[in-house]
């Protein structure tokens, strides 16, 4: 039986290429295929599968290379109902071609699946982007940065090249290296996306669901348990679900049994509430808040008013509904 043959460019390696072979490795395909280190025309020709060298960009011949002038291929482009912008390098051009494949063959998930395409989104999104952005020379930031990072895992696969001024210049030990690497922190990622972050989705699309049984409103959540992340759950199942009143609360009891009564943040990465618990309320603690508010069982509200804690359920939800009841009379109070 013949050996696939991967292809790629021999000298000074980079992460994208090493995450290419890796995950073309973890298909039945090319499971037990030879990476072929090489420059050479002649030699690339023989191989089954090439990336990052070549200067062809042909999936229908297996050939992935992003260097050459023409290319300004992206996520979009070549799949136009995913959002990603950046130029792909070898590593998206692979995972775009076999990402949905190599996922099936990892979690035994079926092509097709909803929970596989969600992961298949994330993990571009969260892990092979960031290699695609760094090996084409694209800024995260626009303007000068104000500090340098050298430890994300691009800089990490730089590190096992050879010495400029070492004797030893051969790089193929390194790049064994390297894949092994990348490969684990791939898998890495991937396990938790299965074990952690997918089951949190499903808690939350339950309680977005479930929304209207815990207030009329539909804009208080419930969570059984504490811990769960929701944030990232819920600004995009706001998306998919088309909810037209956002979300602004959510209750979850804390680990002394109490209960939690948190805002919802405007977005991702701001500390900006879509509504705020009361103004007066805040700083307030215990018989003082409960006497103000009069919500009995009130424990504190957040100086931020961005959380509020009840001795019961009921109470932290008495609380967001009084907050909602408040914002509709006077909408000026919504802002944080």
């Amino acid at each position: 039986m013949t050996v696939k043959k991967i292809g790629t460019h021999n000298g000074t390696f980079h992460c994208d290429e090493a995450l290419a072979c890796f995950l073309l490795r973890q298909l039945p395909e090319y499971k037990d295929a030879e990476v072929v280190r090489t420059r050479d025309p002649a030699q690339l020709a023989q191989c089954d599968i090439v990336v990052d060298v070549g200067g062809e960009f042909d999936p229908k011949r297996h050939r992935y290379d992003h260097h050459q002038r023409s290319f300004a291929e992206t996520f979009h482009s070549l799949r136009p109902e995913k959002p990603w912008m950046t130029k792909l390098s070898s590593a998206g051009l692979v995972y775009l071609h076999f990402g949905r494949q190599l996922l099936a063959q990892l979690t035994q998930l079926k092509e097709g699946d909803k929970q596989l395409e969600v992961l298949y989104d994330k993990l571009y999104e969260n892990f092979v982007e960031e290699v695609d952005a760094i090996d084409n020379g694209i800024s995260q930031y626009d303007g000068e940065a104000r500090y340098s990072i050298s430890t994300n895992l691009s800089a990490r696969v730089s590190y096992l090249n050879p010495c400029w001024n070492s004797k030893n210049q051969d790089t193929e030990e390194g790049f064994k290296k390297a894949m092994k690497m990348v490969g684990e922190e791939f898998l890495g990622k991937l396990e938790y996306y299965m074990s952690a972050w997918l089951p949190a989705r499903a808690v939350v699309e339950e309680a977005v669901k479930e929304r209207h049984q815990v207030d009329p409103s539909g804009e208080v959540l419930l969570f059984p348990k504490s811990g769960c992340p929701w944030k990232e759950h819920l600004f995009a199942l706001e998306k998919e679900l088309k909810i037209e009143t956002p979300i602004k609360f959510v209750l979850y009891p804390d680990q002394n049994g109490q209960w939690r009564v948190q805002c919802v943040p405007a977005g991702l990465n701001t500390f900006e509430n879509r509504l705020s618990l009361p103004e007066e309320w805040r700083g307030i603690r215990d018989e003082a808040l409960s006497e103000l508010s009069g919500i009995q069982g009130s424990i504190f509200v957040h100086a931020g008013g961005f959380i509020g804690g009840n001795k019961t359920q009921e109470g932290a939800l008495e609380m967001a509904r009084r907050t909602l009841q408040a914002a509709a009379q006077a909408p000026a109070n919504g802002s944080s």
